[in-house]
């Protein structure tokens, strides 16, 4: 069992930044892939990131470049920096967890509760 616990949404102006946080406790965090989903209003959920355990990452392809997904294995912290946010990024964003790493970008086992952003145009 993994529990995940995000951190860090909240109201920014488009264009500003945000770090969201996600807090992992439970088995051991090296052995999990860790990801971050998002999901807008009316909207399915929807990968966003995900980064490997020994820190190898991937992107949405609208992502890239302004996203930047990272982790402390020692603090057992998973960060999504969000840069030159837009409108659009508008949702609530899930931290998730999967041993797999072709699994935690669609169907991963473990989820967090969300943290909402609002981004503001």
């Amino acid at each position: 069992q993994v529990q995940l616990v995000e951190s860090g949404g909240g109201l920014v102006q488009a264009g500003g930044s945000l770090r969201l946080s996600c807090a992992a406790s439970g088995r051991t965090f090296t052995d999990y892939n860790m990801g971050w989903f998002r999901q807008a209003p009316g909207k399915e959920r929807k990968f966003v990131a995900a980064i490997t355990w020994l820190s190898t990452t991937y992107y949405a392809d609208s992502m890239e470049g302004r996203f930047a997904v990272s982790r402390d294995n020692a603090k057992k912290m998973v960060y999504l920096q969000m840069n030159s946010l837009k409108a659009e990024d508008t949702a609530v964003y899930y931290c998730a967890a999967d041993r797999s790493v072709e699994k935690l970008q669609t169907t991963p086992g473990y989820w967090g509760q969300g943290t909402p952003v609002t981004v503001s145009s």
